[in-house]
């Protein structure tokens, strides 16, 4: 009897636990199921949320503008290093300078909220529509700028990182609030532009030299033609924003294209220059003065004629030439070993009669690093020393014996049968 209320007693006990145990099953899938639900219907509106966030930094760090920047940094990189590109180091100078250009345009913005408000073309940025405040902006331009040149200085070098958060305050501190006050405004944002690649270049090199500066002048004189077609286009808005540009106060349009073609004029001679310095073969030299000259014709076509037509034809046209002249450039690079390219230079000139030494000292012509070394046998005699000469522009003869003899030697002077 004891025994079989025991059993009844268990059996009881059993079915209540499973019971109960199916109860708790039961709430347990009603609850994931409702909070499933739950997570799913709220699903699209975080997403949506989150990818608005990321359209609004986006535009706060102009980021087709950054990815220029990167764009010009890493040419310098690559065209200062050796035969081989550390691309380790190359990651994080990109990495650095895309950080340090979002948080000088978000800084930019921060500034001018007023004025792209008015402007058509930047009244929907985060700040002028009220997407994002100012201190918002403010510190996602702190986090990206610290970041950007703690990284430049921990991974790559101290010069890369002055010159990124130079360009910062440059950009920021002196180019922004100087837009409503002079039009030599856009001189500066020119020089703003031409830092990057000097970045790089001290990113893979250490230091700069003037493949760094020849590079930089390539940079500073294209902004000018591609600016001043886009201020002309763009004046009536630059007038509604409050910016004080060239194209505002030259209503016919001279000055504004004149200063377009004097700089695709200053374009012509990089790539013999660059060929001079030993920095790319010679023929960059052909390839440059081609594009430049191409470019150079449409500047002359809105010189002619100033039109909205005309300037958006040179604004295409300077689209077009940066990237191919970057291309070129790092096409024909001689792989950098630190050798001095200054005295390169003077070699060249001296050869061509533009300079002479006066020290008594023999010199010895350089060859120009894209050739194969000279025999050491050609190097004992005058005649065939002098046909191993790399002639100092590609389009010119090279320098035959009889030009090297009649050349004057250091601290002798010539005879009246040598003149």
């Amino acid at each position: 009897m004891v025994r079989q209320r025991a059993g009844v007693l268990i059996k009881d006990s059993v079915v209540s636990l499973l019971e109960e145990t199916r109860h708790s099953w039961s709430s347990t899938q009603h609850y994931f199921s409702s909070a499933s639900t739950s997570t799913t219907s709220a699903s699209p509106t975080v997403w949506k949320h989150v990818r608005s966030r990321m359209r609004d930094y986006k535009q706060l760090s102009k980021a087709r503008l950054s990815g220029l920047v990167v764009a010009t940094a890493a040419a310098g990189y690559v065209a200062a290093s050796t035969e081989s590109v550390d691309w380790r180091g190359f990651g994080w100078t990109c990495l650095g300078t895309m950080l340090a250009s979002s948080s000088a345009n978000a800084l930019n913005q921060v500034y001018e909220v007023v004025n792209d408000s008015r402007m058509s073309r930047t009244a929907v940025r985060p700040l002028p529509t009220g997407r994002m405040s100012r201190g918002h902006a403010l510190a996602f331009a702190l986090i990206t700028g610290v970041s950007g040149i703690y990284i430049l200085n921990e991974k790559v070098n101290t010069t890369t990182a002055i010159l990124g958060g130079g360009n910062i305050a440059l950009y920021a501190g002196v180019y922004t609030p100087l837009k409503q006050i002079s039009i030599v405004n856009t001189w500066i944002g020119a020089v703003v532009g031409a830092i990057p690649p000097l970045m790089g270049w001290a990113g893979a090199h250490g230091e700069l030299d003037s493949g760094a500066f020849l590079l930089a002048a390539g940079l500073y004189f294209w902004q000018m033609p591609h600016f001043m077609s886009l201020a002309w286009l763009c004046r009536k808005d630059y007038a509604a924003g409050g910016y004080r540009m060239l194209s505002l106060v030259d209503p016919t349009g001279k000055r504004t294209a004149a200063c377009a073609l004097r700089n695709c004029m200053y374009l012509l001679p990089l790539g013999a220059l660059s060929t001079w310095l030993g920095i790319t073969s010679p023929y960059f030299a052909y390839e440059s003065a081609f594009i430049s000259a191409g470019m150079l014709l449409t500047a002359a076509n809105f010189h002619a004629k100033p039109s909205n037509t005309n300037a958006r034809i040179l604004f295409r046209a300077s689209l077009l030439h940066l990237p191919i002249f970057m291309i070129s450039f790092l096409l024909h690079r001689i792989p950098n070993t630190g050798e001095d390219r200054i005295t390169l230079l003077m070699e060249h000139a001296r050869l061509l009669g533009m300079f002479q030494g006066d020290d008594g000292v023999e010199r010895h012509a350089i060859r120009h690093p894209s050739l194969p070394p000279a025999p050491v046998s050609a190097l004992s005699d005058t005649k065939r020393h002098a046909d191993f000469i790399q002639p100092p522009l590609p389009f010119l003869p090279v320098p035959s014996a009889a030009f090297a003899s009649t050349q004057p030697r250091g601290g002798q002077e010539e005879t009246p049968s040598d003149q």
